[in-house]
This record gives structure tokens, sequence and C-alpha cells, in this order.
């Protein structure tokens, strides 16, 4: 069957890479990076993907403008097979900007730590992650696939604060949980060719990590034109967080309130030390 609308997409994706090759007809776009923004669901992504997008104003990038490469269907919740998510990733060309939550597998391992790839794999506190994601199934988007069970069948926030903790691994439509679920990323903190940073470093030193993700980028076969300063502050021009359909208050340290304390104890039972291998801890004495 002919997937008509992924066609127009990649259609419509040629124009603006067109369109961004006559901005800058000086800069060769096949010597230019894919970039590349993977999170952890509810972790910054459209935070990140709007600073990439700044890189259109230093040289012929463009945002691709395709699907985003997800590990799960986003209807169904279903994990999507990794030869998959391997061809959706091929389908990428120099200069392009893109993203999506990809798991850490055999196969897409060595495609977004390739050469000419610049990816970016971004996190955040799990504890402030469960809490978005029981606003963003509640309230945020009714056509999630869980929507409906925490509505109907949980009563308050407390309920669904747990459940997004636990997970739902005997439903029709299971996930796992919070520690199950951030496992198959975990291998990308150690790559090397991966740059790795915390949504909280975006939000509250925003200088210092647009210095390291320029650094990044040419590292990664970007030869930047203009100085630093200039170049931070295109990157900078695009961040609009309201315009993000998963954003909410933009800080962290949500869970917090959120959290009581049988939240707090489900937590660590749960996790186990993944608090301190993400760095948001030095015990569980929290």
């Amino acid at each position: 069957m002919i997937d008509f609308q992924s066609l127009a997409r990649l259609a419509r994706r040629e124009v603006r890479r067109k369109q961004a090759r006559s901005r800058f007809p000086s800069i060769a776009q096949t010597t230019l990076p894919i970039l590349f923004a993977n999170s952890f669901p509810k972790s910054g992504t459209h935070l990140l993907t709007q600073i990439l997008a700044g890189f259109t104003r230093l040289a012929p990038f463009s945002v691709a403008g395709l699907e985003p490469v997800r590990s799960f269907e986003g209807e169904s919740g279903r994990l999507r097979q990794p030869a998959t998510l391997a061809r959706e990733l091929q389908r990428l060309k120099p200069g392009d900007i893109s993203y999506g939550h990809v798991l850490a597998y055999f196969e897409t391992l060595p495609l977004l730590t390739a050469e000419g790839m610049a990816a970016f794999f971004i996190y955040r506190d799990p504890r402030d992650v469960v809490v978005s994601h029981v606003h963003y199934v509640t309230e945020i988007n009714p056509q999630h696939v869980h929507h409906r069970y925490y509505i109907e069948e949980l009563s308050n926030f407390d309920q669904r604060l747990e459940t997004s903790l636990r997970g739902l691994p005997e439903a029709r439509n299971p996930f796992p949980d919070i520690r199950a679920r951030f496992e198959p990323y975990l291998p990308w903190l150690q790559r090397p060719a991966i740059h790795s940073l915390r949504f909280e470093d975006l939000v509250e030193q925003p200088d210092a990590a647009m210095q390291a993700i320029l650094a990044f980028v040419r590292s990664r076969g970007f030869d930047l034109h203009i100085s630093d300063d200039e170049a931070q502050k295109a990157l900078m021009t695009g961040i609009d967080p309201q315009q993000s359909p998963t954003f909410r208050s933009g800080k962290s340290g949500a869970w917090r309130v959120a959290f009581q304390p049988q939240h707090k104890e489900l937590f660590k039972s749960l996790a186990g030390d993944l608090l301190i291998q993400l760095g948001y801890e030095t015990d569980h004495n929290w």
C-alpha cells in the first residue's frame, strides 16, 4: 500500500533542502552532519529540537519534517521493530535535522554513532518525568492509549502518579515501570560519539549547554564560519518553550511537590540506583 503522506513529507523535505542550499550557496550541504535529537520521552525533546533548528541560521541545515523515529507506536504503545527504526534513520541526509525516541538497539547504535551523524541524547530527572507523564496522559493528549484508563479507572493524582511509576504490565497495551522504561536508553550515555545532556542544564545553565552543543557539532564535522558568541545567539533565537505541546512549567523539581512519602518509597524500590547513575543523587537518602 502506497503511503502518500510519507511521500508528501519526503517531497517537502527536498524543497526545504533546496531552499537551504540557496541561502548558503558557498557551503556544500553534503559536508554537513545530520543533527538528531534523541530523548527519553517527556525529557525536553521539543526544547532541544528548537535549539538544533537554530543551525538553519548558520549553514544549509534544514528541518527534515519527517515523522519522528519512535521506538513505540504512538496509538497502541507497542514496541516497533529495530529494523524499522534503522530504515527510518537511514532516510536522513547530510544537513537534515530530526528527532525521536530511539532505544539503544544493536541495529540503532551504529547508525546514531556513525561518521556524519551528530546525535544528542537528552534526559531528565525520572521523578519529574513521571509527574510530566501523568499530566500528559490525563490533560494534554486525550488520544493517548492510556488516557481513558487514567481518567476513568484512577480517581486522583496520587493514584495516577503511582501508576506512572509502576507501569501497567498486565494491560492490553502494557508499559513497564520507570526503571524498566529508562534502562534501554542507558547505553547512549556510554557512547562518546553521542552528546548526552540533561534537560535541567538546558533550562538552568543555557549558555554552557549551548557552548557544549556547538563544540559537539563541530567535532562531528561542522566547520563553523562565525564566532561562538554569534552562533550561540542564533541557536537561542528559536527557543520558545510555549510552542511545545508537552511543555508545562519548564522547570525542574516539580516532583518535590507532587511526591508523597509513599511515592518516594515506591520510586526507590523500583528504580534502585538509577538516580545515582544519572547524577541526580549521590545516595538513597532523598
